[in-house]
């Protein structure tokens, strides 16, 4: 799988970065988070914004579900 082809370092310096980012005055993927909680996260631009922010986040999650899969006794690298 692609993911397979990156070192996990990577995923953490994007979800940390790109993820986070502006940081100041506060991360803009939980802002975009407490909109969709209250409700109000409704323009097109604020949904993809949520999406872009949150993609490396996603990505940082899969790679560590794919190695903890991996190193499960019984289980080859697939």
């Amino acid at each position: 799988m692609l993911l397979d082809r990156f070192p996990l370092w990577l995923f953490a310096v994007f979800a940390l970065t790109l993820g986070l980012a502006p940081f100041l005055p506060e991360p803009h993927l939980w802002e975009k988070l407490r909109m969709l909680a209250s409700g109000t996260l409704s323009r097109p631009i604020d949904v993809f914004d949520l999406l872009w922010h949150a993609l490396p986040w996603l990505l940082l999650a899969l790679k560590l579900l794919r190695m903890m899969r991996a190193q499960q006794p019984g289980r080859g690298a697939s």
